[in-house]
């Protein structure tokens, strides 16, 4: 059911990718995308590319436009970690391994810095995770919103770029699959790196995303 929904959603972007307004749905999604991870932006801005690779779209606006959603989205994320941030730390204050976490992670995003930023730009989930730890232990604004500007145009240029590409030289249908399946390939070996570097290493993202969602429920 999941996978049809999937193909109609692609379908549907692809019928409409030659109008003006997909700009603003590319933005849109890409927004959308940095707070709840479910919602294809890869897919929207790599349809974008490949309707600029079939002169139907400009290849600059559709990266202007991804990478200016993206960047706003992941600010939001960091909005809201900075709102839950004084629950979670009163709750860290009576929960030692809370605490513990939010010192590794706040340790991590300070040692390892903007590249971590950029590398989980590719990573659906692990981005949203990140942004939203990034506020809870209170990295500093500007540095943050100057990376994830990088990140943001980085992701959005190889995403449309690979489409744009593709879609120079197959059909409309083919390019996508292969632009899709270039962009997967590249975050799984993204992932794969990560994974190896960080094994035997707790992973504090999904578990403090965890104490959120019980401070909400609470």
């Amino acid at each position: 059911m999941i996978a049809n929904i999937v193909t109609e959603f692609t379908d549907w972007l692809n019928d409409v990718a030659g109008n003006w307004w997909f700009l603003l749905i590319i933005l849109a999604i890409a927004f959308l995308d940095s707070v709840i991870p479910v919602v294809p932006s890869e897919t929207a801005v790599i349809v974008g590319g490949v309707a600029a690779g079939n002169n139907e779209q400009n290849l600059f606006l559709v990266i202007l436009c991804g990478a200016t959603g993206a960047f706003l989205g992941d600010n939001f994320a960091y909005i809201v970690g900075r709102y839950f941030s004084p629950s979670i730390e009163r709750r860290a204050a009576s929960r030692p391994k809370l605490a513990k976490r939010l010192d590794w992670a706040r340790d991590q995003i300070s040692s390892r810095g903007g590249p971590l930023l950029l590398t989980a730009r590719f990573i659906p989930g692990g981005r949203t995770a990140l942004t939203i730890t990034s506020g809870l232990t209170h990295q500093p604004r500007r540095w943050f919103a100057s990376w994830i500007a990088v990140a943001a145009v980085v992701w959005a240029g190889y995403a449309s770029t690979l489409g744009y590409i593709f879609g120079d030289r197959f059909n409309e249908r083919v390019a996508l699959w292969l632009a899709f399946g270039a962009a997967l390939s590249i975050t799984l070996l993204i992932e794969l790196f990560r994974h190896i570097r960080s094994r035997g290493q707790e992973q504090p993202g999904g578990a403090i995303m965890d104490e959120i969602a019980e401070d909400i429920v609470d």
